[in-house]
């Protein structure tokens, strides 16, 4: 098993499966990199030329617990997406279900990255929170989000050393 000393890289890894992926690879989805869901929006609007995408945004949503056991969650939001014929329901329904396999997929590989983090002290939350944007938000795309969250736990024991005297 792979040796991690360092944080889990959100980015990387869905860069890695999109790359690796057989239906990925097959519909010719794109990975990139963003900041946010107005990140998301813009990267679409310039991205004239693909028309499918993996899209994980670089900045985390997060909080440190105090309590008992002390950890940091850091939260991602990946979001795959799909353009259609503007205004075609039908066509919008059958990329929202390629999307959804494509997420059961990658999920499939997210659950033995679990372990991996695991072996490390960071944990994955299982309950991975799936949302269908709504047809407005990009016309002529179907895009599904979801949020990944690890938990790392941390020594927060006070240290003399690290500290001045007033």
């Amino acid at each position: 098993m792979e040796n991690r000393t360092t944080e889990w890289n959100p980015v990387a890894f869905y860069e890695g499966l999109t790359k690796r992926n057989k239906l990925a690879k097959a519909k010719g989805f794109v990975f990139c990199k963003v900041s946010g869901l107005q990140g998301m929006v813009e990267a679409v609007g310039k991205m004239q030329s693909t028309a499918n995408f993996v899209m994980v945004a670089d900045n985390a949503a997060g909080y440190t617990e105090l309590d008992n056991s002390p950890h940091t969650r850091r939260t991602n939001t990946v979001f795959i997406g799909m353009r259609h014929k503007l205004g075609d329901m039908t066509a919008r329904a059958t990329c929202l279900s390629t999307i959804k396999e494509l997420n059961r997929q990658f999920l499939s590989k997210l659950i033995m990255e679990k372990t991996l983090l695991a072996e490390n002290a960071q944990y994955l939350d299982p309950r991975i929170n799936l949302q269908e944007a709504p047809s407005a938000l990009i016309p002529g795309t179907a895009v599904c989000m979801f949020e990944v969250a690890v938990d790392t736990y941390i020594d927060l024991s006070y240290n003399e050393k690290e500290w001045d005297d007033d």
